[in-house]
């Protein structure tokens, strides 16, 4: 039975796509913004949506739904102190895409994810 139609692959294993999604999430509420190509940033955005919106309950349930996939105690802590309130009458579209170019190195189409305030 053939699965996962809905979510693109990457080109790396399963494993490798939950750390790198993990990663750059938690990079990207630590900076608020990353540049990454376009696959990927359509992926982090997704990740980093879901996980928002599970934080705006803001109840315990939902920091262990937090700290079961970022971490970093200090982004964490800023999710709860600083998006969370900062989302809190928004219903999704947490993040936004700005498209780059190529990269110089191997044309590939780069991208960068960045909260929206």
């Amino acid at each position: 039975m053939i699965k996962n139609h809905n979510t693109r692959k990457l080109a790396v294993t399963p494993s490798h796509k939950k750390a790198m999604m993990r990663n750059m999430t938690t990079s990207l509420f630590l900076h608020e913004k990353v540049t990454t190509t376009v696959p990927r940033a359509k992926e982090v955005v997704r990740f980093a949506e879901k996980l928002i919106t599970k934080a705006k309950a803001a109840d315990l349930n939902a920091k262990k739904a937090i700290h079961s996939e970022i971490a970093n105690k200090d982004v964490v802590k800023k999710v709860f102190d600083v998006l969370v309130p900062r989302y809190k009458e928004r219903n999704g579209g947490y993040t936004q895409i700005l498209k780059l170019g190529v990269r110089k190195g191997d044309a590939a189409q780069q991208a960068i994810v960045k909260l929206v305030i």
